[in-house]
């Protein structure tokens, strides 16, 4: 019963983290910016979801990576190796655009170039957690028919 519960647990940690960056930035920041009475007002409430983002992917990402590393679920091990380095690379993306890119951001220092600069960076995370979460799934089927 453990191990078929700790088998589980890494793809619903990646969905998590692939379905809250889904919806915090092709959903609920668009849809601030429609429906704000002010541009200034949506980016500041947009830079709020996005720091709490960083938290999730943060914490999605650790325990994943802690999951990977305890060896303890059984026919995982294959997939966990292949997804690490998308892990590593969405969790560092996130503090990168948390820590280096949004403060540029905010002080609104070519906030054109920085925009931009975030929004690919949130991308390629979108694209880590995808992955992450494509291997999980694979890796949870071909365990399931072992």
């Amino acid at each position: 019963m453990p191990s078929t519960w700790l088998r589980n647990l890494p793809p619903w940690i990646a969905a998590a983290w692939w379905g809250s960056l889904s919806t915090v930035g092709f959903f609920v920041v668009p849809m601030l910016f429609v429906h704000l009475p002010s541009p200034a007002m949506a980016g500041t409430m947009a830079g709020h979801l996005f720091s709490a983002q960083t938290v999730v992917s943060t914490v999605c990402g650790m325990v994943l990576l802690l999951i990977f590393r305890s060896n303890r679920v059984p026919g995982l091990a294959q997939h966990a190796q292949s997804a690490t380095l998308f892990v590593v690379s969405g969790v560092l993306l996130a503090l990168l655009v948390e820590f280096g890119v949004s403060p540029q951001i905010v002080a609104r220092d070519n906030l054109a170039l920085w925009h931009r600069v975030g929004s690919a960076m949130y991308f390629a995370q979108w694209v880590c957690a995808s992955v992450v979460f494509a291997k999980l799934v694979q890796g949870r089927a071909v365990a399931a028919t072992d």
